[in-house]
This record gives structure tokens, C-alpha cells and sequence, in this order.
């Protein structure tokens, strides 16, 4: 990644990089937030309960 520096009264104050940069950095950055709450989610005892997922579809109506 590729990132223009922008100086502010000698100081470090903004970065400017390419969109594309950008788009990966921000996916990336949505995939580990995603990883987050899905972790969450399976340490929280109330989601151990488990059941195969052809029951699941039969209850909904949906066909296999």
C-alpha cells in the first residue's frame, strides 16, 4: 500500500492513499468485525443448542 503524507505545522496529520487501497483495507477491516461477532455469538452459552439443519428447513416448509 501506497500513502501520500500530509503534513499540518510540521506535524503528521493526514494520509492519502489509493481508492483501491482503500476498498481492500476497508473489506478487511469488515471481514475481522464479522470474525468478532461471529466469535461472540459462538462464546455466548444461549447459542449451544444445536440441531441438524434438515429439521430446521423442514420446519420452515422448505424442500431438500
Amino acid at each position: 500500500m501506497t500513502a501520500q503524507i500530509i503534513e499540518k505545522n510540521g506535524r503528521k496529520e493526514f494520509a492519502v492513499l489509493p481508492y483501491r487501497d482503500f476498498v481492500r483495507m476497508q473489506q478487511k477491516l469488515e471481514d475481522y468485525a464479522d470474525l468478532v461477532a461471529l466469535r461472540k455469538a459462538k462464546a455466548d452459552p444461549g447459542n449451544r443448542q444445536r440441531r441438524p439443519l434438515v429439521d430446521y428447513m423442514r420446519e420452515r416448509g422448505i424442500t431438500v
